[in-house]
């Protein structure tokens, strides 16, 4: 699989985490299905309020109200635009799964909620702002995988 992440959507998730500082924020990740295995990362929303230095468990009710919006934005045609995944940073780690984030999504895509798939974005900032992350892809019954992450406009692997 295969997901792209532009450069606006960046920018935006840069200046999310130079707010948020030391402390976990996270999310939800809304996509575009251009192809079978290819995503367009297309919004993502921004948890700043239940993350500490070393953990962030997600607000329910605001991630829900925002993905029925953009549902309702984009026609709900759930087979192009839909839920891609979680996203959360690691100000004070290297940019990986812990184990509890491992065991939460395996939770998530084996569970009742009829989710098969689902992708992990950890993120943290380096130097000059610069962006790390690692995507990891969740299936039920399989183990998990990586994902390549590519640059929307031009077209590069990061």
């Amino acid at each position: 699989m295969k997901v792209e992440f532009t450069q606006p959507l960046r920018a935006r998730m840069r200046q999310a985490l130079a707010k948020a500082r030391r402390r976990e924020i996270g999310g939800i990740l809304m996509a575009e299905q251009v192809e079978a295995g290819h995503f367009r990362l297309a919004d993502f929303t921004i948890d700043e309020v239940t993350g500490s230095a070393a953990h962030f468990v997600r607000s329910v009710e605001h991630h829900h109200c925002a993905l029925d919006r953009f549902y309702e934005e984009t026609a709900s045609d759930f087979a192009r635009f839909n839920y891609l995944g979680e996203w959360h940073s690691h100000p004070n780690h290297l940019p990986i799964p812990s184990s509890t984030d491992l065991a939460s999504m395996q939770d998530l895509v084996e569970g009742e909620r009829d989710i098969p798939f689902a992708m992990l974005l950890i993120v943290r900032t380096a130097w000059w702002r610069r962006l790390l992350l690692s995507a990891t892809l969740f299936q039920r019954g399989a183990p998990p995988e990586p994902i390549e992450i590519i640059d929307g406009a031009k077209g590069n692997q990061t």
